[in-house]
């Protein structure tokens, strides 16, 4: 499979800086402008970065793999950037778009080697059946979840996340107001896309500064939106 890693300014020394790995979702493949958006950005702001393609995308398929598939691509990425002797980060944080946070959130209740779990758009149910969730797993996921929802994402129905979020103390929630499942606004709010993922590259950016402190009590100090 395909992976570009991208390396904080200054990076000279391997098991120093910790790694992020961030899938893409299901419609669009490590290129997708938002998932290059946050590979860039997190870099900059000192981490490891690393993104990739799922075999599907990777064979230019439109149709996603079957779950174990995608699981198995992720661990397969997951263990190469730990063994990976010129990165050795000292730890890991996985997640990913939609389908991409949604199978890195089955690896991190698993048991994976994982700090945190960072879900951008977490699709919590198919489009206009909220009644359909899917997190059934999400209590056992032991690490710290960073949830990034737009108020208007016609695949995760706020008022359905709240008591998932309330079995999981472990995690926090930023909405983008007025945000849709790829986080873009309505034409009036004169807000660019760009605009929109650059904040959610600074909130995820604050949340892992958190977690690198040693995931202290209480929720972490995030941006105001």
């Amino acid at each position: 499979m395909s992976a570009v890693v991208a390396l904080p300014p200054g990076f000279r020394r391997a098991g120093v800086t910790p790694a992020v790995v961030i899938a893409h979702g299901a419609g669009a493949d490590m290129r997708s402008p938002f998932i290059s958006t946050m590979h860039a950005g997190l870099a900059r702001e000192g981490w490891v970065t690393v993104k990739f393609n799922f075999p599907y995308a990777e064979a230019h398929r439109r149709a996603p793999d079957p779950r174990r598939v995608l699981e198995q691509c992720y661990r397969a990425v997951l263990d190469a950037i730990a063994r990976d002797r010129a990165l050795r980060p000292p730890w890991i944080v996985i997640g990913g778009k939609s389908m991409g946070g949604r199978i890195a959130s089955y690896l991190a209740a698993a048991g994976a080697p994982v700090r945190g779990l960072l879900l951008l758009g977490y699709p919590l149910h198919p489009a206009g059946r909220p009644a359909e969730l899917r997190a059934d797993h999400l209590p056992a996921v032991p690490v710290p979840m960073l949830f990034v929802q737009g108020t208007r994402d016609p695949l995760c129905d706020l008022a359905r996340l709240a008591p998932v979020l309330a079995a999981t103390p472990r995690a926090t929630l930023y909405t983008i107001d007025g945000g849709d499942h790829s986080f873009r606004l309505p034409r009036r709010t004169g807000r660019a896309d760009a605009e929109v993922w650059e904040e959610i590259v600074r909130v995820a950016a604050a949340w892992l500064r958190h977690l690198d402190r040693g995931s202290p009590a209480g929720a972490p100090r995030l941006p105001a939106g």
